[in-house]
């Protein structure tokens, strides 16, 4: 994976170029405490690569300046927001896009949805809900194989074998979200194998470069990104133009195509689905898999409430909202892990938030990582613990963040469902141990990731 602190002052770059050229009168963001620019043309960018990531650099930021606080890119202020209270009044108002999107489609040269209105947003967002939710329900039972397939591998093994977490577990995801945002042809193990290739070479080259020109000066680098985009691209078309026309109507790019978007949003949004949808849902289960490695009461607790509401069936779609502790616990894995830490938004109209004007136009980064762990808001907030979110208040929090209800981006709601079915097959099964003097360190990208491979040890259920 690409260095954060390159990747992280990137996207900023990217979108605050985007602003420019959209919106060249914008007006700065005057008034709001923050730092002031160290260097005339990079701003605060040296600041930035100093903390090593985005994220610890507003870690610092919030707690020298407050919960509204604001930095330079070259000319231009950028206003970050760091607490629940803030984020409150600014996301109600302002949020018609969806902020992960935004950050990615950017990094990846995209436009389309960039600049659309209100009812576009609303519109599409309801597409991509309608697209999640039907390849989930016509693909359920597939996503069980894929995960038994997993789960009878780790039953092999013998109770001290490491199994590498990071190695397995985004092998899953490529397969559960190929297979089912795409169709029959990645059940071809070697058209999973290429796009993983492609996939591991953009995601650790996206908006590398752009800020120092290092890729412009390594031809073989800025080629083999480029390759791998348009190999990428061009198999996403070839995708789209075999399922058109199709009965079957099973995937997430069949509702697409259904759909009033051009071929090129088409492959856009099946590109943005497939990129994330695979980081964000293979992340998702390692973290929640290390966690309750770490927690022999959670896993007694998530192992009572599939019996209390399963028996010995096998987990359904209709009947994952009533595991509500497997909800509780795939939250606090977010929160604890940080999952995604940065989102951002482009400030559609002037706002206020607390005394704070924040001009039309603006670049506004949700400092998410920061709320997370906000002790304001969450007690013992370093402490994985999902019986917080039996509280309303913890809940109605996390729903704001955008990480659950209707502010879930799709990729978050799949991976959610992938997660549900990997830990309700696993706890059932098996019981997950920790391998011992192992450290756990978060990279904290686009999506937090751990630094190196995560191992645990599995032994049966008698």
């Amino acid at each position: 994976m690409l260095d954060f602190a390159i990747f992280a002052v990137t996207f900023v770059i990217i979108l605050i170029g985007a602003v420019l050229y959209l919106y060249p009168s914008s007006r700065s963001a005057s008034g709001i405490p923050g730092l002031n620019p160290t260097e005339e043309k990079d701003g605060n960018l040296q600041d930035i690569v100093n903390q090593g990531s985005l994220h610890e650099f507003l870690a610092s930021l919030h707690g020298q300046f407050g919960p509204v606080a604001s930095f330079w890119f070259g000319g231009r202020p950028v206003v970050s927001l760091g607490s629940v209270d803030q984020l409150r009044q600014h996301i109600n108002p302002n949020r018609t896009t969806d902020s992960f999107e935004t950050i990615l489609k950017s990094l990846l040269g995209y436009q389309s949805g960039m600049g659309g209105g209100a009812t576009e947003a609303v519109m599409r967002k309801k597409l991509y809900e309608s697209a999640v939710n039907n390849t989930l329900k016509e693909n359920f039972p597939l996503l069980l194989k894929l995960v038994e397939e997993l789960v009878g591998k780790w039953k092999s093994f013998p109770k001290d074998q490491h199994t590498p977490l990071c190695a397995h577990l985004l092998g899953l995801a490529m397969k559960a979200v190929t297979q089912l945002a795409l169709g029959d042809r990645f059940r071809n193990d070697a058209e999973v194998i290429g796009f993983r290739k492609n996939h591991e070479a953009i995601w650790s080259e996206i908006g590398k470069g752009y800020l120092d020109g290092s890729m412009e000066k390594s031809s073989i680098r800025k080629e083999h990104y480029e390759r791998a985009l348009a190999e990428m691209e061009t198999v996403l078309m070839s995708v789209a133009k075999d399922r058109k026309g199709q009965r079957s109507q099973t995937a997430f790019v069949d509702a697409l195509l259904q759909s009033n978007l051009t071929d090129r949003q088409v492959m856009e949004d099946s590109m943005v689905f497939t990129l994330a949808g695979c980081v964000i849902t293979a992340n998702l289960c390692i973290w929640a898999v290390h966690f309750l490695s770490t927690s022999e009461e959670v896993q007694e607790k998530l192992h009572q409430e599939l019996e209390d509401v399963l028996g010995s069936e096998p987990v359904s779609l209709d009947k994952i909202p009533q595991l509500r502790y497997f909800q509780q616990v795939l939250n606090e894995t977010v929160r604890t892990a940080k999952l995604t830490p940065i989102a951002a938004q482009l400030q559609e109209n002037e706002g206020k938030v607390d005394q704070h004007i924040i001009p039309k136009e603006t670049l506004v980064i949700y400092a998410l990582g920061v709320v997370l762990q906000d002790a304001d808001t969450w007690s013992r907030p370093y402490k994985f613990d999902p019986d917080r979110f039996t509280e309303d208040s913890a809940r109605k929090s996390f729903s704001l963040l955008g990480f659950s209800g209707s502010q879930a981006c799709p990729e978050l709601r799949f991976a959610y469902t992938v997660a549900t079915v990997v830990l309700s097959t696993v706890v059932r099964q098996l019981k997950l141990h920790q391998v011992k003097g192992q450290v756990v360190e978060a990279r904290s990208e686009l999506v937090s990731t751990p630094k190196d491979d995560t191992w645990i040890t599995v032994s049966r259920r008698s």
